[in-house]
């Protein structure tokens, strides 16, 4: 039961149709059918009883606990009218990439809100452009703004929350993310990510306020790396951390099958961790957990894995 007597409901999910007009171009992996192949694998009969919410637009203010307010406005003012207007190498703007960040940051601000307030016990969103590359005061890595560091911060801004961790297994490291969280003592980041690889950060000594812990796999790792990292070196920590709200920056692209990386996992991997983060949160914080969606660019590899995890966040 919720705090108000209110039955409590199962897993959440938001996302915004404008998710979709973010378009970096042709070729681009982080393209708009990446949102569309997940959004028709949980059209399934066994993703009925998901709650479904418009992620709503997120207000300047819950952005700018993360980056400088003139940081946000230089981001925002950067989207073109037309044609597109490249950040860096990768990280490319269109017409509907402003409002696409903005829905996919506050769709991680709702989510929290909901989770914190009791409505549910967790929530997913399936939201983009990405976010854990995205650094303070730079846009990188197809990242426009820190979607669960903003959620995170959130929480503990609006919410009372002392602690927040955030659980990454993105192949890639999450360079914005640590950012913020190693000179925050009531954040705490876990990494497992392919090294080397993009961005070149996340080496196992860096430990911020000794609340970071970095797991880096080489290529060709798989399973029973993937596993031993989180039992031998995460959990653990986590344990210690004990956080008021668990954040999952859920990036699919380990995957074998994945374009981008190197390493070997499947979705039983995904089944495991996601199992394994949801009966520790039942233990540390009455089950409260947020998901967002970062990388994974094959899109059969993506759909299957992320509704992987959902199931088992909705059987949690």
């Amino acid at each position: 039961m919720a705090p108000d007597g209110r039955t409590r409901l199962s897993t959440l999910l938001f996302s915004h149709a404008a998710c979709l007009d973010h378009d970096p171009g042709a070729f681009h992996p982080e393209c708009p059918a990446r949102l569309t192949a997940v959004l028709e694998a949980l059209r399934a009969s066994q993703f009925a009883a998901l709650i479904r919410r418009e992620a709503p637009l997120a207000e300047l203010d819950d952005i700018a606990r993360v980056h400088p307010r003139r940081h946000v406005d230089a981001v925002l003012s950067a989207v073109p009218e037309r044609g597109y207007h490249p950040i860096d190498g990768d990280t490319i703007l269109s017409p509907g990439s402003g409002i696409a960040a903005l829905r996919a940051a506050g769709g991680v601000v709702a989510a929290v809100d909901a989770v914190m307030a009791g409505e549910a016990k967790n929530a997913f969103c399936a939201v983009r452009p990405p976010g854990h590359h995205a650094e303070p005061g730079q846009a990188m890595g197809f990242c426009l703004f820190n979607n669960i560091v903003v959620g995170a911060q959130r929480a503990r801004a609006v919410h009372g929350a002392e602690r927040v961790a955030i659980i990454d297994f993105d192949v890639h490291h999450g360079n914005g993310t640590q950012a913020v969280a190693e000179r925050d003592e009531g954040l705490f980041y876990a990494s497992t990510h392919q090294s080397p690889l993009y961005p070149g950060t996340g080496a196992a000594e860096e430990r911020g306020l000794g609340n970071i812990v970095n797991a880096p796999l080489r290529g060709g790792a798989g399973s029973n790396e993937f596993r031993l990292a989180f039992t031998h070196w995460i959990m653990p920590e986590l344990e210690k951390f004990a956080p008021d709200l668990l954040m999952i920056s859920a990036g699919f692209d380990a995957h074998k099958d994945d374009p981008l990386g190197g390493l070997r996992l499947d979705e039983s991997d995904y089944i495991w961790v996601t199992g394994l983060l949801a009966e520790y949160a039942e233990r540390a914080c009455g089950g409260r957990v947020v998901s967002a969606l970062e990388g994974g660019y094959d899109l059969r590899a993506l759909a299957t894995s992320t509704a992987a995890h959902i199931s088992v966040l909705m059987s949690a």
